[in-house]
């Protein structure tokens, strides 16, 4: 009988055939579970997967999470640098970089760089944020992070001027090593390391056609970059002679050198060592420009050194003589 179906015992005629009621015994299982929670709050919703992507732009951009990313003009600077791995991030923590946020893979094998790392963050009020190692691939570009990496703003270079200035705070003779076409930025990180190993005070690149600080140079300088500051120049052979001009002698290594590298006589005094790019050695200009150009011994078998063994081994043969 109509509006009677809800009375205690009621009795519903479906096709299977008569089912009684319950009376109103689960009643509270009919209640619910309250409102349906937002899209972006549900996990596996692909709502919930564009907030987290968003909540990572925002943690590498300084913005807002949903929010419209400002407009940017292209600069030199280049946009958010990525630090990958234990030892670069530990060198990164101690020389005090702007660290903006410290990603942590999921389940990391513990040791005492994480452990360092993550008490150096805690402290400093630096951002820990979870992620899979396939998203710290995807980040650093392939690179070998070893579960830990690091954003950063981009790399502030030095003013060639600085590097000086650097030495005689340092009350020696200044070293500083300059790269001529060297567009491999692992060749850069590596010739960093060796800056930091032999003592110069700094390196100086040319700021087009050239490799960066990008995190590939900051991963092959294991850290060193945190200490070695890296000048950029708008015009090299210009920097070259205005460094003459302060009194530095500036020595070029080219397979075809006027003497070899055990012969140089100028490396106790102010010095610039100009590495080439491997094969193509020195442009015209910065070759003319130098007061010396050397060459290391090498077996007939091997034609040329990449930039950073060459960096090296110039560094270490100047570091002997002082």
């Amino acid at each position: 009988m109509a509006g009677n179906s809800k009375r205690r015992g009621a009795v519903s005629k479906g096709k299977k055939g008569p089912t009684s009621g319950t009376g109103g015994k689960n009643r509270r299982s009919l209640e619910g579970r309250g409102p349906t929670p937002k899209a972006t709050e549900r996990t596996g919703h692909p709502a919930a997967a564009r907030a987290a992507r968003a909540a990572h732009r925002a943690a590498t951009t300084n913005r807002p999470a949903g929010t419209a990313p400002a407009r940017r003009t292209r600069s030199s600077q280049g946009d958010t640098e990525w630090i990958a791995g234990r030892n670069s991030l530990v060198e990164a923590l101690r020389a005090g970089l702007p660290i903006t946020a410290v990603y942590v893979a999921s389940r990391i094998d513990s040791d005492e760089r994480v452990k360092e790392v993550l008490s150096a963050a805690g402290d400093r009020g630096i951002p820990l944020l979870e992620a899979s190692r396939a998203d710290l691939d995807r980040f650093t570009d392939g690179a070998v992070h070893q579960g830990l990496a690091a954003t950063v703003p981009p790399y502030k270079y030095a003013h060639p001027q600085d590097l000086l200035e650097r030495a005689t705070g340092w009350g020696v003779p200044p070293l500083v090593v300059a790269l001529d076409g060297v567009t491999d930025p692992r060749n850069l990180g590596a010739v960093v390391r060796s800056a930091a190993a032999f003592g110069a005070h700094g390196v100086v690149v040319p700021e087009r056609r050239a490799a960066g600080m990008t995190a590939s140079a900051w991963k092959t300088s294991a850290g060193a970059a945190a200490r070695v500051p890296v000048a950029r120049a708008t015009n090299l052979t210009r920097t070259l002679q205005e460094y003459q001009a302060a009194g530095l002698f500036v020595v070029g290594l080219d397979a075809d050198g006027d003497v070899e590298l055990p012969e140089l006589r100028l490396a106790d005094g102010p010095l610039v060592v100009v590495v080439g790019a491997e094969g193509a050695g020195l442009s015209r200009l910065v070759r003319e420009t130098c007061d010396q150009v050397v060459s290391i011994p090498m077996a007939a078998s091997v034609e040329s050194l990449n930039a950073g063994v060459a960096a090296g081994i110039a560094l270490y043969e100047v570091s002997r003589h002082r």
